[in-house]
């Protein structure tokens, strides 16, 4: 897996790349929690457009960002899941709890209405 980072309007963007299972979940979560950590952001952005294939250690790794950042008063946001992923996000529900867009763009502007 190869995670892409950047830093836009206070907000931290992830987007991750190929395969969040129980063999890459791990590394997701190190990568991204050093980000916020050093950059003190509480405010995430997890674009799932490249992400192929998620297991139940990918959406663990997904909501214990979601608890970091509540903890801090922060917020996550996911964006652009398709397919199988979009299916796991369903039927978990955490789309019930995380806010899922259909774009960057979309989330930013709403992110900077409020």
């Amino acid at each position: 897996m190869k995670i892409d980072t950047r830093i836009e309007a206070g907000v931290m963007i992830a987007r991750p790349r190929g395969e969040l299972d129980l063999s890459t979940a791990g590394e997701f979560k190190l990568s991204i929690d050093r980000e916020l950590d050093a950059r003190k952001i509480v405010r995430l952005l997890i674009d799932l457009s490249e992400v192929s294939f998620m297991d139940s250690s990918g959406l663990g790794a997904i909501l214990g960002r979601y608890r970091k950042l509540s903890l801090l008063g922060g917020k996550l946001f996911l964006i652009a899941p398709h397919g199988a992923v979009k299916s796991m996000l369903e039927l978990s529900g955490i789309d019930r709890i995380v806010p899922v867009y259909d774009s960057e763009e979309e989330c930013l502007r709403q992110i900077q209405r409020n």
